[in-house]
């Protein structure tokens, strides 16, 4: 059975999820939870309170709701990038091309954000490389001896946000598949041996 407190935050997530953060109310999130205002005031202070306990479930959320059902029965650890890229544009398909990744929007929202937050947003982000560079790190024996699997996870990072941020303002698929294709093309031609054994 859940708490108010995690009825809270979980309403909170999901009004700044569909809405943004800004135009999201306390009064919006005490409804959705089926809570009293106090309730809300004494677990989260301040509306920016709230926002870090949203930030900090995400981080719990990464691993179970979104890598894992990604990487169910794709063993490649290559593949399992591409994987990952495809939930994505399955979650911009089911939305109507209005799905967007929720770290990436409040970061863009929020442009200078108090240091709690930002660094919320850090780790959110790092946790999210982290988890990729884990699949270029397992496929190290297939890139050059020179690759950084945490700087080719960064670049898989920056083409899911710009794609997704593409796909909604033009509603439509073509610029995040145009850059998901470069990327695995980008990728190929780093895992394919080239004449005399080099890359």
């Amino acid at each position: 059975m859940t708490t108010t407190r995690e009825r809270l935050v979980e309403s909170a997530r999901q009004l700044i999820a569909e809405q943004g953060y800004g135009p999201t109310t306390v009064a919006q999130v005490v409804k959705r939870a089926d809570a009293h205002p106090g309730s809300l005031y004494h677990a989260f202070p301040t509306k920016q309170d709230l926002l870090v306990a949203v930030l900090e479930n995400y981080l719990t959320r990464l691993r179970p709701q979104i890598v894992g059902p990604a990487w169910q029965d794709v063993d490649d650890p290559i593949e399992r990038v591409f994987a990952l890229l495809g939930l994505y544009r399955k979650l911009l398909v089911q939305s109507d091309h209005l799905f967007g990744c929720p770290i990436g929007s409040i970061a863009l929202e929020l442009h200078d954000p108090d240091p709690p937050v930002r660094a919320l947003l850090v780790r959110n982000f790092d946790q999210w490389i982290g988890a990729v560079e884990e699949c270029f790190a397992a496929a190290v024996d297939r890139l050059p001896a020179d690759a950084d699997p945490k700087k080719l996870a960064t670049f898989v990072l920056t083409t899911m946000e710009g794609g997704v941020m593409l796909a909604r303002s033009y509603r439509s698929l073509d610029a995040f598949d145009a850059a998901v294709a470069s990327l695995r093309d980008y990728i190929a031609r780093l895992t394919t041996p080239r004449t005399g054994g080099t890359r």
